[in-house]
């Protein structure tokens, strides 16, 4: 044994005496079925916790530590390997597998066999020469494509990681910290909280009410409760799964690829595939490629037939040297096909896509499907969260009515007594999950909803230690929050007894309330000041505030059973108000919005008043336009929906399923529909959606996996950036496409044409070639077949293609941009005003060309010194002023390309795209060396400078003829919504007897507090007719894909025993159930696409009957489940 393999040996057997347990034992804990005997065998969580050398209250240690790096080198990192990219020689393979480059650099090889024998070339020293041009020209094409290719995918899979990063509550040393997910190591501390999607393999420590869905792991449809074995519930917790109930905390078992969820990821990683307008434009290309290729065929058949013709007319024997010419006619046949096929309209979308999603990231807005940038430049409609997207989310208590009105915070301490601030401090801190600790800023702050925060800062002012109370009174039962409940409730043990704190949306908390605390702290019937309480709510949402209800009731024990939360006969401590400023850019972004033909919906779960008066700031509530809140929406009709959502603005006091009811409703009436969201309900609006933004700040991790952008800073104006890049992103297509085809149409016609009415054949003794061209000596003949040659095509294909797509899709955006209503989604690619300019170039450049072509020898001719002698018609001088017209053209139409429609001038912002410049600089540069230095392997002859500046003469000759052809009058089409054939919205049919007359009553009673005469509240008919379409509801009781009372997205508590007394006419009855879509029910149990892959893998392996989509209807694809599992 050698020194390194025994040092290596004793390392090894060193870390095994440290870390005895192996990473097999670890991972049995969470294999099916899960490890109770392992969990035993290792002494349960203080056995294993003393193995892996950890703490269960302080974690690991913040100091590095040899035992720490052994740790990692043991039990591997949080981080899966980088999937296996395609190396650049493997993208360069891929280009070079083209059927016709390959023809091509066959012909070029016979070419240059050809060329290079004296028995059938009457040239060997100079006839190879065509032939390596040719190769050298392909060599470049591919490399320059190849390398974009490659760079485009190093852009793409940085984004990725920075999608994947993100930070976890956890603990070491003893404190609450954030941690990065990818420094989680095993023997790891994590704080677990409703809605996380857990990053690692782990066991329960403690916690209250913890539940997770691990539905799609397991199979198991019921969310599983946690806790330790002693208590006969599951203490394993396992990566991938989510968090649906309760808090907790766990210690971590495995990480990486070592995790459950680590494992299946390896097995899941599948290629990214193409966007809607990627599989559209290669469906062009390959069309404009069949034209192309009919072209050359017809070429071939005419050209070689004549070529034998004409020789047989002249008396010219055909010989052995006749080979070479008839390869060169092959060779530019192919090259005909070469150019015709636009391959760059892909490369352009990938481009303009990489681009974009790059400067869509420095602008807080992260892309996780590519295929939603092209979609944002259409939506029609944005349903928007309040908080913290249209607010700044920095909220504080500014005012409330807690023992008498306190107008502001001045000496709070003092005005309320002294036992009723124990129980106002006690609740506040108890029946919350924010904490203190060091935020990503470096800062000392709470971290939390930013609520609980407010709360807690709140409580400060009255001395109130967090800390200290958390540590004093014992937790019982935990009755956590969710926006169906939208109230969240703890039990604890308090003295002799049982006491519960209850906070939540003002009007509910005050509902379950049967008494209150006076201003000198006694408690009196409710009945006394109900509505002075709900004046002053009225009056706080009146002023833009979020109302919190506080209240509290003791028990004593063996009162109830505790299993479902006893919020009734509650004692109301009081309201509170709090700010959340509006963020100062919002009114400009929402009037942005509307000038770009997309109107902009408030939907919130703030009271009615409190969301007129937001709204109307923000400039989305406008005269005519209408406020509902969520139970009144979910209880109309298809008819009657369907008629109240033009002019809906404001949706309030909404749940997750009504924002999802609204989504589906928007989109069957063919809106394109983009929608935020932050919280694990709202998965399923953000699933339907045509675009779902995921709030980067606020937003749980189901949220942000179901969605297709992230805003980074959970800002409304991030949104309408996005729409900004989307339209761009469309824009650039448009503009790369309008100028390739025109490219395409006059490179094959030219060549084409040219090639058929040249004369191929020529008796040399009779050739008037015998003339010196600028060169000086050498003699000019004409030259035979097309007038650029398949050099001179790859050379204009390259700019065409690769530079130009790098050009055209660089554009920065610009405000004009929105200044249009949106592109429908069956808008033609190619618009009307498109083909006018794409027309109207082809027949500009189509005239001066074959102009040229016919008499440019003798055009020409007077720009030449006398020296150079005659232009010899068909020569390779005269063939070189084609070509250089040609090229010149294509730069400035390159120009013109860069607007659309009919706006005049194509040079502005010329100077804020330095690609666009540096692009056209190099094509430039290029081109005078590639005619001045080019010689025989190009096909070209030096031009005198007064030739150069005929050529840029007639080549801008196709500005101003641009800019008339812009201001030719066109009409486009009206491109109507398109109403899908399956009605995509998760639909509740009303009660049998809603109350229709009364269905805005909401926005009426509040309109003279709240100022909202001006807004218009159209009453609905009930006589309209119930459409067929909608998606009958579900019977939950006996579905077999979750169990509705464990559902986080029920609308409501079914064991409530209390109902909320309905003595105010616009009171929201919570007792009334409401179905909840089986879509989110899928959704909530499948919040990992790969999973969902991997599931579809398996049923199509066991030939299972159909899959059908069960979220989307029958006409999108995404999540599914065998057909005998719905019916």
């Amino acid at each position: 044994m050698t020194g390194s393999q025994e040092m290596e040996s004793i390392m090894l057997d060193s870390m095994e005496d440290e870390f005895p347990i192996s990473i097999e034992t670890l991972g049995k804990l969470v294999d099916v079925p899960k490890g109770f005997d392992t969990y035993a065998e290792l002494g349960g969580l203080n056995g294993l916790a003393t193995k892996l050398k950890t703490n269960t209250k302080a974690g690991l240690p913040l100091e590095k530590s040899s035992t720490e790096d052994n740790r990692i080198i043991k039990y591997s990192k949080n981080i899966l390997p980088d999937p296996p990219h395609q190396p650049l020689w493997s993208i360069v393979l891929d280009a070079l597998s083209d059927h016709i480059l390959i023809l091509l650099i066959v012909a070029a090889v016979v070419s240059i066999v050809l060329g290079s024998i004296s028995y059938t070339s009457d040239h060997p020293e100079t006839g190879w020469i065509d032939g390596v041009a040719i190769l050298v020209a392909v060599i470049l094409v591919v490399g320059i494509t190849s390398l974009n290719d490659f760079k485009n995918q190093a852009r793409f899979r940085e984004l990725n990681d920075k999608s994947n990063d993100k930070e976890v509550k956890g603990i070491r040393g003893g404190e609450q910290c954030q941690i990065s997910i990818f420094d989680v190591k095993v023997g790891d501390i994590i704080s677990l909280d409703t809605g996380d999607i857990l990053c690692a393999d782990g066991v329960f420590i403690e916690g209250h009410a913890l539940k997770c869905d691990e539905s799609s792991i397991t199979g198991e449809s019921d969310p599983i409760k946690k806790g330790h074995p002693q208590e006969n519930m599951d203490p394993f917790l396992i990566s991938g799964s989510m968090v649906i109930e309760g808090f907790g905390t766990m210690l971590v078992t495995a990480v990486g690829v070592n995790s459950f969820n680590g494992k299946t990821m390896m097995g899941l990683r599948v290629a990214s595939e193409d966007t809607p307008l990627q599989v559209k434009l290669s469906v062009l290309a390959s069309r404009i490629g069949y034209f192309g290729m009919a072209a050359a065929i017809l070429m071939l058949l005419i050209a070689i037939p004549k070529y034998f013709i004409q020789r047989k007319v002249h008396d010219i024997p055909i010989t052995r040297e006749d080979a070479q010419p008839i390869v060169q006619l092959v060779i530019s046949a192919i090259t005909i096909v070469v150019v015709a096929v636009p391959e760059g309209l892909p490369l352009a979308v990938t481009m303009a896509l990489a681009y974009g999603m790059m400067k869509m990231f420095k602008e807080n807005n992260l892309v996780r499907n590519l295929a939603s940038c092209e979609t944002m430049g259409s939506a029609t409609t944005i349903c928007s969260d309040k908080t913290g997207t249209l607010t700044q989310n920095v909220m504080s208590v500014v005012t409330g009515t807690i023992c008498g009105v306190f107008p502001t915070l001045d000496g709070i301490a003092q005005k309320i007594p002294k036992h009723i601030q124990s129980i106002l401090t006690d609740g506040m801190a108890i029946n919350s999950n924010a904490y203190e600790g060091v935020s990503s800023k470096g800062k000392l702050e709470f971290i939390g909803s930013k609520t609980e925060c407010a709360l807690l800062n709140f409580g400060k002012l009255f001395g109130c230690d967090y800390n200290e109370v958390r540590k004093r009174l014992e937790v019982v039962e935990l009755y956590p929050f969710s926006s169906a409940r939208k109230r969240m409730s703890v039990l604890v043990k308090h003295e002799q007894k049982l006491r519960l704190f209850s906070k939540g949306a003002s009007e509910i908390i005050l509902g379950q309330c049967s008494s209150y605390i006076d201003e000198v702290g006694n408690i009196r019937p409710i009945s006394e000041a109900k509505a002075y309480f709900e004046e002053q709510i009225t009056n706080f949402a009146t002023d833009a505030l979020r109302t919190i209800g506080l209240a509290y009731r003791d028990f004593e024990y063996g009162e109830c059973d505790f299993k479902e939360p006893p919020e009734n006969n509650l004692i109301f401590i009081g309201i509170v108000g709090i700010k959340d400023p509006l963020r100062p850019e919002v009114p400009d972004a929402v009037e942005v919005c509307k000038r770009a033909g997309i109107v902009v919906r408030m939907v919130t779960g703030d009271n009615l008043i409190t969301a007129q008066n937001i709204a109307r700031n923000c400039g989305i509530l406008t005269e005519g336009g209408l406020c509902m809140e969520g139970p009144k929406f979910r209880e109309l009709s298809q008819s009657e929906m369907d008629a109240i959502l033009p002019k809906l603005q404001v949706l309030a006091r909404s749940s997750p399923t009504d924002k999802q009811l609204l989504v589906g409703r928007l989109k069957d009436l063919g809106e394109v529909v983009a929608v935020t969201g932050d919280g694990t309900n709202d998965g399923p609006a953000l699933k339907l959606a045509n675009v779902g933004f995921s709030m980067g700040i606020s937003g749980t991790e189901v949220a942000i996996a179901a969605s297709d952008v992230v805003l980074l800073d959970d800002n409304f104006a991030s949104i309408v950036r996005a729409v900004l890049w989307g339209r761009n992103i469309y824009d650039a297509i448009c503009k790369f496409l309008q100028f390739q085809l025109t490219v395409n149409v006059v490179a094959v016609t030219i060549a084409f044409i040219g090639t058929l009415t040249s004369d191929i054949v020529e008796d040399k003794n009779e050739s008037s070639g015998s003339v010196s061209s600028s060169g000086g000596g050498d003699e000019e003949e004409p030259r035979q077949g097309s007038p650029l040659t398949a050099v001179q095509l790859l050379w204009v294909n390259l700019i065409m293609d690769t530079l130009a797509a790098l050009a055209l899709a660089t554009e920065p955006p610009t405000p004009e941009l929105l200044e249009r209503p949106p592109n429908g989604k069956n808008a033609p690619l190619i618009t009307r005003s498109m083909w006018k300019n794409i027309i109207g170039q082809a027949a500009l450049q189509l005239a001066v060309l074959f102009t040229i072509l016919y008499q440019g020898h003798n055009i020409f001719q007077h720009f030449v010194p006398s020296s150079h002698g005659p232009i010899i018609k068909n020569g390779m001088h005269h063939y070189t002023l084609v070509f250089n017209c040609f090229v010149f053209l294509q730069l400035f139409n390159e120009i013109n390309a860069r607007v659309l429609g009919s706006r005049t001038n194509p040079f502005k912002n010329f100077f804020n795209n330095p690609i666009f410049i540096a692009v056209m600089i190099f094509t430039l540069g290029v081109q005078i060396i590639f005619v001045t230095f080019g010689g025989q392997a190009t096909s070209t002859d030096s031009l005198y400078i007064v030739e150069w500046i005929c050529c840029v003469v007639v080549g801008a000759v196709s500005l101003p003829v641009g800019l008339l052809l812009r201001k030719i009058p066109i009409s486009e089409p009206i491109v109507k919504n398109e109403i899908p054939v399956h009605s995509e919205a998760i639909y509740t049919a009303p009660s049998p007897n809603p109350s229709s007359s009364n269905l805005l009553s909401g926005a009426n009673s509040n309109s003279s507090n709240s100022n909202s005469g001006n807004i218009k509240h159209t009453p609905i008919s009930k006589d309209y007719p119930t459409s067929g379409e909608s998606t009958p509801p579900i019977n939950d009781e006996v579905s077999p894909l979750v169990n509705r009372k464990a559902s986080v997205g029920a609308s409501v508590n079914d064991n409530i025993n209390t109902p909320i007394p309905s003595s105010s006419s616009n009171r929201v009855n919570l007792n009334k159930p409401t179905q909840v879509g089986r879509g989110w029910q899928i959704v909530r149990q499948t919040h990992k696409k790969l999973v969902v892959i991997n599931a579809l893998k398996e049923f199509s392996q066991n030939k299972e009957p159909g899959l059908v989509d069960v979220v989307r209807g029958t006409n999108r694809g995404s999540l599914h489940l065998p057909v005998n599992q719905i019916n």
